[in-house]
């Protein structure tokens, strides 16, 4: 009787224990389709992207009524998403000291008309929790759950990638690590930016992270965003890009809303066969 009565005991106090945890709600405004990545999204593509998965909804294995929600951060790279440290994820997590804001949400986590907002700031987007990387806190407990989870990246990890394909390999390997084991996902790098010099050195770093996927990433589909098509739309084409009043880009490296969507047109078909890869076709 004493066992069966500690046991009892023991259960009251484990089931007190867990009503007394924190509850780590899922997210107001979630979607069926999350996609996150760095100021591309925040300047142009996340608005684009809202629209296109709205367009595509009810094919290429979306649900007809499937949401779409974007979150782009300034500078932010596959190591700041995946990183617990405070250093690592500063990208995502400290207030700008210009802006005071370090983001843009769009679709289903839009906050109305000003898109920008702060990370760790409003009950959407709480990434920045002790012990986690932001990409674990994005699903932790079921903070948010998509059907589908898109990463868009590539500008400011360029360098190390394209320089080092072993840093590569080690930034998928972290993704990989942070996302449950059955979630269905995307990675697709980034619009080629302006200038001549910059896309050859994107397309180095495009190459070796698309083969650190291959080894390590085979839970996602890779779409590679700098094609012969991608950078013919592109490349030297002002109108594509921010001006100045004279004319001359000030901004070659985040393509405009237009730009964008022309980005993404010629995209549809790779991130179609993705999708249909990750959700099956309907």
């Amino acid at each position: 009787m004493r066992v069966l009565g500690l046991n009892i005991a023991t259960g009251a106090v484990l089931l007190l224990l867990r009503l007394a945890s924190p509850v780590h709600a899922e997210a107001t405004g979630a979607p069926d389709v999350l996609v996150l990545g760095d100021s591309q999204l925040t300047f142009g593509s996340g608005v684009a992207f809202v629209d296109l998965f709205n367009d595509m909804a009810g094919s290429c294995g979306l649900d007809a009524d499937a949401t779409v929600g974007v979150i782009g951060v300034r500078s932010s790279t596959l190591r700041a998403w995946t990183g617990d440290s405070r250093r690592s994820r500063s990208a995502i997590c400290d207030v700008d000291p210009t802006w005071h804001v370090n983001a843009g949400a769009y679709g289903t986590l839009s906050q109305g008309e000003n898109p920008y907002i702060q990370i760790g700031r409003g009950d959407q987007f709480q990434f920045c929790q002790s012990g986690l990387s932001p990409l674990e806190a994005v699903f932790a407990d079921d903070y948010y759950r998509p059907d589908l989870f898109v990463m868009f990246l590539l500008g400011n990890a360029t360098e190390r990638w394209a320089n080092d394909p072993q840093a590569a390999l080690a930034d998928v390997q972290a993704m990989m690590a942070d996302l449950p084991d059955d979630q269905p996902c995307i990675f697709m790098t980034t619009a080629p930016p302006f200038r001549q010099s910059v896309v050859e050195l994107r397309l180095r770093a495009q190459e070796n992270i698309e083969r650190a996927f291959a080894q390590s990433g085979r839970q996602c589909s890779f779409i590679r965003g700098f094609t012969t098509e991608t950078i013919a739309a592109n490349l030297g084409n002002a109108q594509h890009f921010r001006r100045r009043a004279s004319g001359d880009v000030r901004d070659p490296f985040h393509p405009t809303e237009q730009a964008a969507r022309v980005f993404l047109e010629l995209e549809r078909p790779a991130l179609c066969a993705a999708i249909q890869a990750q959700l099956g076709s309907n």
